[in-house]
């Protein structure tokens, strides 16, 4: 019996393994960052706030996409659209 509940767990464990490597090599990952899983949605919006801006200051976007990132964001958008990549 105990053999039997050890096979189910180690099965089990090698299902979440599975299923999170499976997320972790999806091109569009749908969870949200682990800051947001600690202190929140509106955390983790004010994050990518911070990371879009120091990227307009370093000039490595253009003004128009600042705007459509920004614009995503106050929709609470923290990706952008599918084929949005503007870095």
């Amino acid at each position: 019996m105990q053999a039997l509940i050890a096979i189910l767990i180690g099965a089990l464990i090698l299902a979440a393994l599975a299923y999170d490597i499976g997320r972790l090599v999806t091109p569009r990952e749908s969870r949200w960052p682990p800051l947001a899983r600690l202190r929140g949605r509106r955390a983790a919006l004010e994050a990518a706030e911070r990371w879009c801006a120091g990227l307009r200051t370093h000039d490595r976007i253009d003004a128009a996409a600042y705007q459509r990132r920004m614009s995503g964001l106050a929709r609470g958008q923290r990706t952008l659209p599918r084929g949005g990549r503007d870095v």
